[in-house]
């Protein structure tokens, strides 16, 4: 792929992850354990999780905005640099959206045929942890779907290397 291309890519995804930031930032500073226990009374680890889950997306998310940046505002644009930053971005950001280690949520793989968020809880949560999840879920979708590449060239590179 082309500078150009990459760096357009690049420049898409940190708007992408901007946008991320801002709504799971407003999300975890405006709510606390005892407002979800409020709006749907249930088991305080489950819920401690998922509030956990969501901060480390958060901060997954900050770090490869900061990288994103970074490259971007380099006088020298470092293609290699790039690549790799959105290679980071599908398994760090990407992937612990749809699958978190912490696995207090998980992809219904089938929703997508059918046109429903595919963001599925182990139990039940408050509106509020679905819609936020819901709100993000397009731009997730999008940014998966075009950062598959990385995934596999990057892949496929470290193994020619070695």
């Amino acid at each position: 792929m082309g500078n150009s291309m990459v760096k357009s890519q690049l420049d898409d995804v940190r708007t992408f992850l901007g946008g991320t930031v801002s709504r799971l930032e407003e999300f975890l500073n405006e709510t606390t354990l005892s407002q979800l226990q409020q709006e749907k009374p249930g088991e305080d680890l489950y819920y401690k999780g998922i509030l956990s889950g969501l901060r480390r997306l958060l901060v997954n998310c900050e770090e490869n905005l900061e990288t994103c940046q970074i490259i971007l505002n380099n006088e020298i644009f470092h293609k290699g640099a790039a690549e790799k930053t959105l290679y980071r971005v599908y398994h760090q950001c990407i992937e612990e959206y749809f699958s978190p280690k912490s696995d207090r949520w998980f992809e219904d793989s089938r929703a997508a045929y059918t046109g429903r968020n595919s963001i599925k809880f182990h139990g039940e949560v408050p509106d509020r942890i679905v819609q936020v999840l819901k709100n993000l879920e397009a731009n997730f979708q999008t940014f998966r779907e075009e950062l598959e590449f990385y995934e596999t060239d990057y892949r496929t590179k470290m193994m020619q290397s070695k």
